[in-house]
């Protein structure tokens, strides 16, 4: 499979509404109580404790999936409007 097809392949998924919800739930979940008492060690990795690495590693994640979700989008009104010219 050629690197531009997958990309588009991958990027098409992204689109979907179930995505966008899934992830909106799974953001949710991680960041309310269970996983937040998981991480809530009186450990540090790098001077940082670990419920600040995971809160902000998660917070990095969504803006990720995010943009991923916004650039999907763009490639999708991009590629509408090519194949609408004449």
């Amino acid at each position: 499979m050629k690197p531009d097809r997958l990309k588009h392949s991958f990027l098409d998924r992204l689109r979907l509404k179930e995505t966008w919800v899934i992830f909106f739930i799974l953001g949710i979940i991680m960041f309310n109580y269970p996983f937040l008492h998981i991480f809530n060690k009186n450990i540090a990795i790098f001077y940082f404790p670990l419920l600040f690495i995971y809160i902000f590693g998660g917070w990095s994640f969504s803006i990720l999936v995010i943009y991923l979700f916004t650039k999907s989008i763009h490639t999708g009104s991009d590629n509408k409007a090519r194949d609408e010219e004449p």
